[in-house]
């Protein structure tokens, strides 16, 4: 069963805590860090992003940029912008994005449980962007950001949240730039607590890794490491754990992640088109945006105007949790077959566009003349990301794109 743990908080207070609070590590590079950092001496990119304080075009992975991390972290526990709390407490994190709110618990996972398979993942990872944030890690003795989990859900954890929610006003409430709403509790009640944990440990056998699978791999490996190096290593110590947001399954949905290529692999469109009808049903849609709107069914747009694609019957294995899936649909009739394309992690002709810039930025991708076609595919359901990750299968790169993005710096997670 899962291991969900409380821990002592490292919190800005709530007159700070929108302007410390920032996006992930990973979704912005270190110009659009600066820009979003800029009148924001609290901001908590200038730990997470240190080379913003830097020299202009250092080396983002340099012994200056971690020193300048951990200089920064220390300075703002000694300004107080951010105070550990005196218990350990689970915390409750709610996000609300068009009028949809999803409430997580934030609690500490194990790192036993991820070499052990409970925690369930269903990307692979990169060793260079692990060892990145192992580094930042290992200087700062701190898990600053949280990664993204889901279980299935478990009505009594839900009744929980409700009755904190209904009854007790949020530490933190503000909405984001980007119109997100963002709402923050604590967890006071002792009996609580140790209510919440116990439902984790009879009630959810194996959590998912939604989004920051290098983090998660990362803060597993330092756990490892400092277990290692610890002769009177008891597994109690806070390094056996990390932090994450634990959200059920049914308040969770995946938003699309479309591609752009920028070649027809020498065909002309006329030959492009007809290759596709050996795998698809095509239908003109005209110029009008057309978003698909079911399993197996595809958005593609060339040359001014959008199209409908329905993958004919023996083109894919629904039985398969691999072979069932859009993006391996479309890799193996169109990228593969047609266009030429057999590795998707190591092409430059094709290009990754998360849904949340909405299907016009592939129109605007084809009508630049960077790219020639475009294809919207529909969203993977969090049914076929849990069948994968039960089934040790592991998601073709570029599947799922989860928003809102969790916002780091609402709490932290020291080692020690």
């Amino acid at each position: 069963m899962a291991i969900v743990k409380p821990f002592k908080g490292l919190r800005p207070p709530a007159d700070i805590a929108k302007d410390l609070s920032c996006l992930p590590y990973d979704v912005m590079n270190s110009k659009e860090a600066a820009q979003m950092a800029a009148g924001k001496p609290c901001s908590l990119l200038h730990i997470t992003r240190s080379e913003i304080d830097c020299r202009e075009g250092i080396d983002i992975h340099s012994s200056e940029v971690y020193e300048k991390s951990v200089e920064n972290f220390g300075s703002f526990i000694e300004k107080g912008w951010l105070v550990q709390d005196d218990e350990e407490h689970y915390y409750i994190y709610a996000q609300t994005m068009n009028g949809r709110t999803q409430y997580g618990i934030v609690g500490c996972a194990a790192c036993k449980d991820y070499f052990d398979g409970v925690i369930k993942k269903h990307e692979l990872t990169r060793p260079d962007k692990e060892d990145d944030r192992m580094v930042h890690i290992r200087v700062n003795n701190a898990n600053l950001e949280p990664v993204f989990f889901s279980y299935k859900t478990v009505p009594e954890i839900d009744q929980i949240v409700d009755n904190i929610v209904k009854n007790q006003a949020p530490e933190y409430d503000f909405v984001t730039e980007d119109g997100f709403g963002h709402q923050f509790w604590v967890v006071r009640e002792k009996e609580t607590n140790q209510r919440i944990e116990k439902l984790f440990a009879e009630k959810v056998p194996c959590t998912y890794v939604a989004d920051g699978h290098h983090r998660t791999a990362a803060a597993s490996r330092i756990g490892k490491e400092k277990m290692d190096s610890n002769p009177h290593h008891t597994g109690d110590e806070e390094y056996n754990f990390f932090m994450a947001v634990h959200f059920p399954d049914n308040q969770l949905a995946i938003i699309d992640y479309n591609r752009v290529v920028r070649d027809l692999n020498g065909l002309g469109e006329t030959d492009f088109m007809l290759a596709l009808g050996r795998y698809f049903e095509v239908s003109l849609m005209g110029t009008e945006i057309y978003k698909p709107q079911a399993l197996h069914e595809f958005g593609m747009y060339i040359s001014g105007k959008w199209y409908k694609l329905i993958a004919r019957k023996g083109t894919y294995d629904d039985e398969d949790p691999i072979g069932g899936l859009d993006v391996t649909i479309l890799s193996k009739q169109v990228f593969d077959k047609i266009l030429g394309i057999t590795d998707l992690r190591t092409t430059d002709r094709v290009d990754f566009v998360g849904g949340i810039r909405g299907l016009g930025e592939l129109k605007r991708r084809v009508d630049s003349g960077e790219m020639k076609v475009a294809f919207a595919l529909y969203p993977v359901s969090m049914q076929q990301l849990i069948r994968i990750a039960d089934s040790g299968n592991i998601m073709p790169p570029k599947t799922t794109w989860f928003e809102p993005k969790l916002r780091s710096g609402l709490v932290i997670h020291l080692l020690s």
